[in-house]
């Protein structure tokens, strides 16, 4: 025996079985520290064959726009055969 069903009765156990909401799942955000960070850029300067540079007071660093960046008692790194320099 078949019964027939109500469409309206239909419509609300459509609705039910619909999985997944409404919304679709955002992705959970990843954040990085800036440790994490610092330990890949010291890896990859590590590779390059950088050595540390003593004896410098200070170091000024002239932009394109005509200013100035000077830093007093820098640490500073150097790989001249990649010419590389680092500026901490």
């Amino acid at each position: 025996m078949k019964e027939a069903m109500n469409q309206e009765q239909l419509a609300k156990l459509q609705a039910q079985v619909r999985t997944g909401g409404n919304c679709s799942q955002k992705e959970e955000v990843v954040h990085r520290t800036a440790t994490a960070g610092d330990k890949k850029l010291q890896f990859s300067l590590k590779k390059l064959g950088i050595n540390s540079i003593s004896g410098l007071e200070e170091v000024n660093t002239f932009t394109n726009q005509g200013t100035v960046i000077h830093c007093n008692n820098p640490k500073v790194q150097a790989s001249l055969a990649a010419n590389t320099f680092t500026i901490k």
